[in-house]
């Protein structure tokens, strides 16, 4: 099945209430959008779509995993995702001009006569929202046998660079005894 039909799904023929679909996201899915910031990608996004009449409800469930690079050590990083997002997709005359004006980024307006509804942006901004922005080993494992020693060490070694003596400028030493007030 194409790609881009496989996240297609025409809601016209759909019955008032609950559907669900479930998609298994590897790395192929990213490859229109570029380079990503992860790989190795495992993701399982269920969405539920609940239509009612004149709007619908998208509830996603993000699960599976990504590796990332840890940004302390540099080395790879697996990280879990779980995360769920909802849209209310809204069907009017003017959704151009209805989009540009709202301001809740969980509104999505649709034309009336829309037949088809494209979720793979939804996906791949939903699954790059579930992975977290700061992205390193956990404390107990710093220096454990997944981190780069060698990173590590010149982190130390640029951290003790960095350090300086107490300043004899004379400009702020009078306030050092404001310090410990309590």
């Amino acid at each position: 099945m194409n790609q881009r039909r496989e996240f297609e799904i025409a809601f016209v023929g759909l019955k008032p209430g609950i559907h669900v679909y479930e998609y298994r996201i590897e790395d192929k899915f990213f490859a229109p959008y570029g380079k990503q910031d992860f790989e190795h990608c495992g993701a399982d996004v269920k969405l539920t779509l609940d239509k009612k009449t004149g709007f619908m409800q998208l509830r996603f469930d993000v699960g599976g995993s990504v590796e990332v690079t840890c940004d302390r050590c540099g080395n790879p990083l697996p990280v879990q995702l779980w995360d769920e997002f909802n849209i209310l997709v809204k069907m009017v005359d003017n959704p151009d001009e209805m989009n540009a004006q709202e301001d809740d980024p969980d509104v999505y307006y649709i034309s009336r006569g829309e037949s088809h509804l494209y979720v793979s942006d939804w996906i791949y901004e939903f699954i790059n929202l579930s992975i977290p922005l700061q992205k390193m080993c956990l404390e107990e494992e710093k220096g454990g046998p997944g981190c780069n020693k060698e990173v590590l060490e010149k982190l130390k070694e640029m951290e003790a660079g960095t350090k300086q003596p107490e300043s004899t400028n004379t400009v702020w030493k009078g306030l050092d005894k404001f310090k410990n007030l309590d």
